[in-house]
């Protein structure tokens, strides 16, 4: 399972605490169930959230040239929201990498030499 980045984990601290706040308070602890996330948008044929922040910076720029100094920073902040794997994950599934080279690797040599390489030798000498 992949670990939560430190946006992730404050946004669930602060669920948390609030809920809390909320138990305390003697209210009723009430789920607010989110709308689901769908890829083409939503059912009711309008474009999903995420992309309007996208879209509006998109017009805001739509006459003026990009500087590139803006984009570095948003490489920059968009790097930083990255969830790296650890050097534990990144050695082992080198490792697993490696082992299945290794076995597919092995698996075409024996199908070759000791498979197809005999059938094509009968086929040859059956004409002779």
């Amino acid at each position: 399972m992949a670990k939560k980045s430190k946006t992730q984990r404050a946004k669930a601290s602060a669920n948390r605490q609030a809920k809390k706040a909320q138990a305390v308070q003697g209210e009723a602890v009430v789920q607010e169930e989110a709308p689901k996330k769908r890829f083409f948008g939503s059912k009711d044929g309008s474009k999903s959230e995420k992309l309007q922040p996208y879209q509006e910076a998109k017009k805001a720029d739509s006459g003026k040239p990009s500087k590139a100094p803006n984009f570095l920073q948003q490489v920059r902040s968009e790097m930083r929201r990255v969830t790296w794997p650890t050097r534990k994950d990144v050695i082992q599934w080198s490792g697993v990498v490696v082992a299945s080279l290794i076995f597919f690797g092995l698996f075409c040599v024996v199908l070759d030499d000791g498979v197809i390489t005999p059938i094509l030798f009968a086929i040859s000498n059956l004409g002779a």
